[in-house]
């Protein structure tokens, strides 16, 4: 028996484990879209341009992001059913807001003459921003999930419902982690 509870214990999330092993395919993509831009702009030809304010604003609004949804978490576990509610719309709202700020970021630079077909800088700064948009997308909709069980399911403090919420949370601290890299990144390298 106590062979048993040990090796139930020691044993890892399999959902858990299976988001940490795309995260870290993500992470290897990501290196991969990065090593090729420091590689295509040694070549030459590379088009400089500041970024817009936007992406700033992104930025900003990543990190609250990272924050209301650990305050979230805190909520979940401490019983506190309206400020769980309020803060996972609140991280909703946030995460939509972000994909609002990469679209006219998008815009911006389209009308400043950064485009797809010119340059290979404009290219590849739309491929890194908008596969991550993408990554943020399919944050946004595990939030809305989130948002509609908060709703639906009796606010119960069982494990099951804080890990599921818990995999939410730690997915949008690595899309949010991996933002800031890539920011800075583009900051350091364009």
């Amino acid at each position: 028996m106590q062979t048993r509870t040990q090796n139930s214990r020691n044993k890892i999330n399999p959902q858990k484990f299976a988001l940490w092993a795309a995260m870290a395919s993500i992470t290897m993509m990501f290196g991969a879209f990065l090593s090729a831009y420091i590689v295509k702009q040694a070549s030459g030809n590379w088009l400089e341009f500041s970024l817009p304010w936007t992406f700033y604003v992104s930025t900003i609004l990543v990190i609250l992001i990272s924050y209301i949804l650990h305050l979230a978490k805190k909520s979940l576990a401490g019983d506190s059913l309206l400020r769980y509610r309020s803060l996972v719309l609140t991280g909703l709202v946030l995460g939509t807001g972000f994909v609002l700020f990469q679209y006219i970021s998008w815009i911006t630079l389209f009308q400043k003459g950064v485009d797809l077909k010119g340059n290979v800088s404009g290219s590849f700064l739309y491929l890194i921003t908008g596969i991550h948009a993408l990554h943020v997308l399919g944050g946004i909709v595990a939030l809305i999930i989130s948002s509609i069980n908060t709703f639906i399911i009796p606010f119960q403090r069982l494990k099951k419902r804080i890990n599921k919420f818990d995999l939410v949370v730690n997915y949008w601290h690595f899309v949010d982690g991996l933002w800031l890299v890539l920011f800075l990144f583009l900051l350091l390298y364009k």
